[in-house]
């Protein structure tokens, strides 16, 4: 798969075998929140103070 075909971009990126990342959904912008630890994970959009979605415009050049 190509770059530009990757629906997802990984913008930050914290820990080994606990993991917390951050990434944004290329079609819609928004931000999401996945934590791992272990065989255990989970994945959830970040929210602002109102409850809205975080959106991010993702720019090609991005990994």
């Amino acid at each position: 798969m190509a770059k530009k075909d990757k629906r997802f971009v990984k913008t930050y990126s914290q820990g080994t075998m606990d993991v917390i990342e951050v990434l944004v959904d290329r079609e819609t912008g928004v931000n999401y929140l996945f934590r791992s630890s272990g065989y255990a994970g989970g994945m959830t959009p970040l929210l602002d103070r109102e409850g809205k979605p975080i959106i991010t415009t993702v720019l090609d050049e991005e990994e």
